[in-house]
């Protein structure tokens, strides 16, 4: 018991610490926070991996790329060979990756839509790497803009394209057996 005090009293100087050296930007910090997914933690880690000034990446995929966040690109003879993320910031997509899939769990946000729409047909690996490219992608914007985070909603996708929704619920049905017929509500 007096390890593990000892080593949560280091724990408790080191996070006072790190308040106190990023007390100029906690303004942005909480900004990050309110992205489903991120903490403080996070938040403190994406800021010191990335830093505060996004003048350096000429746009959000620059810093996707950068972060080896972005899917690999390896082609040949007009065959796509390996869509392998490459080596990036090892402790950046470290962050990202264990925010995205702490958002995986969460319910009615626009990331854990996204992880549940691309774990389905891509797998939950490949899904949680492609939130935590969205999860950098806002934090760019949140970091160059600094702007709020708007939640998009859970029916951001059905709201896409609610003809293509309606044609596969109907499709769907019919397959197990229902018979049916669609007639618009009155408004």
């Amino acid at each position: 018991m007096a390890d593990l005090e000892f080593v949560e009293s280091r724990m408790t100087r080191i996070e006072a610490e790190i308040c106190r050296r990023l007390q100029s930007s906690a303004d942005t910090v909480e900004r990050l926070c309110t992205v489903p997914g991120i903490d403080r933690i996070s938040a403190w880690g994406i800021i010191s991996e990335i830093g505060l000034d996004m003048s350096q990446f000429p746009d959000a995929q620059h810093l996707a790329s950068w972060a080896g966040l972005c899917p690999g690109n390896w082609e040949s003879a007009g065959k796509q060979k390996s869509g392998r993320t490459r080596k990036g910031s090892a402790w950046l997509r470290r962050h990202l990756c264990q925010s995205a899939w702490g958002v995986s769990t969460k319910q009615n946000n626009y990331l854990s839509a996204l992880f549940r729409r691309l774990a389905a047909r891509r797998g939950v690996k490949r899904a949680t790497m492609a939130v935590a490219h969205a999860l950098l992608v806002i934090a760019y914007q949140i970091l160059k803009n600094r702007v709020e985070y708007r939640e998009l909603g859970a029916d951001y996708f059905d709201k896409l394209n609610p003809l293509r929704l309606t044609r596969r619920l109907v499709k769907r049905l019919e397959g197990l057996g229902f018979q049916v017929t669609l007639e618009a509500r009155p408004a």
